[in-house]
């Protein structure tokens, strides 16, 4: 038995002759559990979002290594990303804690001195309790304000990212690409410091390619419409519009060329509104999948914080069980349990598009089950 064992034995031996310091000791006992909560939370809370969001740092890194975008820009984009990443990884490393923190008491037989003391292990789940409704209260938080406010903020971020970008990107001497299907080139400057012109290769429309040659050039930014274009001077549009036997040949003094950034870090367009959503189910009789499966994602924002709560107190009377496996083992049995309720969730969508289940049944019925099989695994450990 360690050390700690030791002395928690003396504590709960001391704590059943005494009454009056028994409150104080028992005080004691709940911030030892949650403190032993922590660490493993902020670890697994720390590693899962790193891997979920490793496709979006590669791409962060790009901006910073390729496209000469500042470091702290894309630290800007970074924290914009981070709300929507923890709504999901917030339940995860709770039920991960929670497991990780009772092996581990239950391996080193504090736990059996705990309750050889004569504490439940309701009493001793107090602080999971606590836990719980804090990992509950930020998951709900970030789903229901963070995460909108966020998406929208990002939009406004990337766009002032890529315009910083493409005047970032227009170097002389070299061919730049500041959008894909698009090639730039501005050449150096006259020995007098004149601008020398601009030769634009433009590609985004394959069936009609164009050349553009341009004596002068100047970048337009409309922050109010987030727009880009170059407004090109005394210039030719070269283009075979029609076949490849076709030639046209368009000279202008003032062309306006148009810059879409809707293509890089734009989040997708917000769903529609739980009015216009029961509204296009009213016209449809209850029938509609899309309009169905919107439904039920509406009642999931509230469903799936709200199974934070469950989570956690699953993961007592899991990491009793498996008290041998430890913090891999902890987090594997962690992510198993959240890929059952995924699996879970996409049997209930299933059955609400295909009219066997209403929307909000289908949200809740998940956290139903996994609650029923909380409340027996916990009842017979309890019992042990």
């Amino acid at each position: 038995m360690s050390a700690q064992s030791l002395i928690l034995v003396g504590i709960f031996l001391h704590a059943a002759y005494g009454s009056v310091s028994s409150v104080l000791l028992r005080t004691i006992l709940d911030r030892y559990i949650f403190l032993e909560l922590v660490p493993p939370f902020f670890t697994s809370l720390g590693t899962l979002c790193f891997v979920m969001l490793t496709r979006e740092l590669l791409r962060l890194v790009e901006l910073l290594v390729s496209k000469g975008v500042g470091f702290f820009a894309v630290l800007k984009v970074f924290a914009h990303l981070l709300p929507s990443f923890l709504v999901l990884t917030l339940p995860i490393a709770g039920i991960i804690a929670s497991i990780t923190a009772f092996g581990r008491l239950s391996y080193d037989k504090e736990l059996i001195a705990m309750r050889a003391a004569g504490l439940s292990l309701l009493r001793l789940s107090r602080s999971v309790f606590l836990f719980a409704v804090l990992v509950c209260g930020l998951t709900l938080t970030l789903a229901q304000w963070g995460q909108p406010w966020t998406s929208v903020n990002l939009k406004k971020v990337a766009l002032n990212l890529l315009r910083d970008q493409l005047i970032l990107a227009l170097d002389r001497g070299v061919f730049n690409e500041p959008l894909p299907g698009m090639m730039i080139f501005v050449p150096e400057k006259d020995a007098d410091g004149a601008r020398s012109g601009i030769f634009v290769a433009d590609s985004r429309n394959p069936d009609e390619p164009r050349i553009i040659v341009a004596r002068e050039y100047v970048v337009l930014t409309d922050r109010r419409t987030n727009q880009v274009a170059l407004r090109l001077l005394d210039g030719v549009i070269h283009s075979s519009p029609d076949s490849r036997d076709e030639y046209r040949q368009v000279s202008f003094s003032t062309y306006d060329l148009k810059l879409s950034l809707a293509h890089f870090y734009v989040p997708a367009e917000d769903r529609p509104s739980l009015e216009s959503t029961l509204a296009q189910l009213e016209q449809s009789n209850w029938t509609d999948p899309g309009a169905l499966r919107r439904l039920t994602e509406y009642y999931k924002d509230l469903a799936f914080p709200t199974a934070s709560l469950v989570f956690c107190i699953l993961g007592i009377p899991i990491g009793i069980v498996s008290k041998r496996s430890g913090r891999i083992g902890g987090f594997a049995v962690g992510v198993m349990v959240i890929i059952v309720y995924y699996v879970l969730n996409i049997l209930c969508e299933f059955l609400v598009t295909t009219l066997v289940l209403p929307p909000f049944a289908g949200a809740w019925l998940p956290n139903g089950v996994f609650l029923v099989v909380t409340a027996a695994a916990f009842y017979r450990m309890n019992r042990r």
